[in-house]
């Protein structure tokens, strides 16, 4: 396909590299394809679900993203190479998140964490809706949730650089094969769950310049509405796929930054907002 050609070409030449003292080995988790991060001893795991569109990615296009977390924040983190469509539609991608997580938290000590972004923070909310108990915390970056596209970011933002409203459309399309969305299921839009409580501490961030940036207030005020902690940090100047521009934007570097200490307090039961 040559959209995953120019995406793959796109993170290559964006790979910042590795931090000093980061080591990785490519597994298997339930089947399915992981890559797991660590430098030095790590008490908490980090579960990292890439974005893509359900269509793009892999192991390789957060690759750096990931060994950055590793060694800032401290954790253990395992990249999950679930299945894409269209050769995989809706619910094959969530069946390799789902399959995965079980795996991965089964076989390590300490709090297990999930981190996401885009259509990967779709997955990760997902997973975390459930297995309610099993999740110390979620942060998600810029995740696509299933929010209200009438209204909100989706209308203000349609024509956004990087993410229209149009491209998430067709996105969708890809991941359904072109059928009707399933209503009501959250393993598809979190949002639609009726049950919000039992979720763990949340950190949502989004950029300011997205169709997606309104899921983050909705998903907020959906888990401490039912009594949980969630926050949600809307960066202003930033559009959809900023992590990217972290060595390069003072605007993305704080972004990312923002994620960073998220996922050390996550991981130490922390909540510092």
């Amino acid at each position: 396909m040559q959209q995953r050609a120019l995406y793959d070409a796109m993170c290559a030449d964006f790979h910042a590299g590795y931090p000093g003292g980061v080591e990785t080995w490519d597994e298997a988790y339930a089947g399915v394809r992981c890559r797991r991060y660590e430098a030095g001893t790590c008490a908490a795991t980090v579960i990292y679900y890439h974005g893509g569109g359900f269509v793009l990615g892999g192991l390789h296009s957060h690759d750096d993203v990931c060994a950055e977390i590793c060694a800032r924040a401290g954790v253990r983190v395992v990249s999950v190479d679930y299945r894409l469509a269209p050769e995989n539609v809706f619910p094959g991608c969530y069946t390799d998140a789902k399959a995965a997580f079980d795996a991965i938290a089964a076989g390590y000590r300490g709090n297990i964490l999930v981190v996401g972004d885009s259509a990967g923070g779709n997955l990760g909310a997902a997973v975390t809706h459930h297995a309610r108990g099993q999740v110390a915390g979620q942060v998600l970056i810029y995740p696509g949730l299933g929010g209200d596209v009438s209204k909100s970011s989706y209308i203000t933002h349609a024509n956004a650089p990087e993410l229209t409203t149009r491209d998430m459309e067709f996105y969708q399309r890809v991941r359904t094969g072109g059928g009707a969305p399933p209503i009501d299921d959250a393993r598809f839009a979190p949002l639609h769950d009726g049950d919000f409580t039992g979720l763990p501490p949340t950190v949502i961030l989004t950029a300011a310049c997205d169709p997606l940036s309104s899921d983050g207030g909705a998903y907020r005020d959906a888990i401490t509405s039912a009594g949980g902690r969630a926050v949600w940090f809307e960066e202003a100047g930033l559009v959809h796929g900023c992590l990217r521009a972290r060595h390069m934007s003072a605007r993305a570097a704080v972004f990312f930054d923002r994620v960073v200490d998220a996922v050390a307090a996550l991981s130490k039961q922390d909540w510092p907002y």
